[in-house]
């Protein structure tokens, strides 16, 4: 099996190359949130293929991040859709009201400043929870399913990849990825259900 076990930040013209290549046999793994969480987990490319991954904790994979192992083979990480909460207000104030709310409990948070319907233009996406749903709409906002690629904001003081943002191109494959190695989540909050933003695989 091989064991990705590096996070390339700056890829050549010939590893993107090899990146496009490897999109078209679907060479690449659709993660969801709660498994690009972890640093060490087996999973399974589109393609059918097993890999291990092997990261220092360095933070939650990106969708579009580009692992290596030491021969030298490359593997992204696509952000795979998932099932989340879409939280859209009248207005900027009660929007701004919600994140509040949600910020306040540690709810990981994707913002989307995207949105066509409503005025305020702008929502936001968490994993479901009905009970944090019922006490948004006591305040006054919408919520509504939604699958979308789930890439919340990162930590203020966090380095390295920044923020979210919510584009929801949707990727034809859906695929199981199995844990290798127990709970080691990169966050501060205590929930981890699954969600995710696909964008088609490019290099950086």
């Amino acid at each position: 099996m091989k064991i990705f076990n590096t996070r390339l930040s700056d890829l050549s013209d010939v590893q993107q190359a090899q990146l496009a290549k490897q999109q078209q046999t679907d060479d690449y793994l659709l993660l969801d949130f709660d498994t690009r969480q972890h640093s060490r987990f087996k999973a399974t490319t589109v393609s059918g293929e097993s890999v291990g991954v092997d990261l220092p904790r360095t933070g939650t994979l990106k969708g579009n991040d580009v692992l290596i192992n030491e021969a030298g083979e490359l593997i992204q990480v696509i952000a795979k859709s998932q099932a989340v909460t879409k939280v859209t207000a009248d207005d900027v104030f009660t929007l701004m009201k919600g994140a509040y709310h949600l910020g306040n409990r540690h709810v990981p948070l994707m913002f989307d400043h995207s949105v066509d319907d409503g005025d305020a233009g702008y929502a936001l996406y968490f994993e479901n929870d009905h009970v944090l749903a019922q006490m948004l709409e006591r305040l006054g906002l919408q919520v509504e399913e939604a699958s979308v690629p789930f890439e919340p904001e990162t930590g203020a003081y966090q380095t390295g990849h920044g923020h979210s943002h919510s584009h929801s191109h949707s990727h034809a494959h859906t695929h199981s990825n199995s844990d290798l190695h127990g709970h080691e989540h990169d966050h501060e909050h205590g929930h981890t259900h699954g969600t995710s933003n696909s964008h088609e695989p490019v290099g950086h």
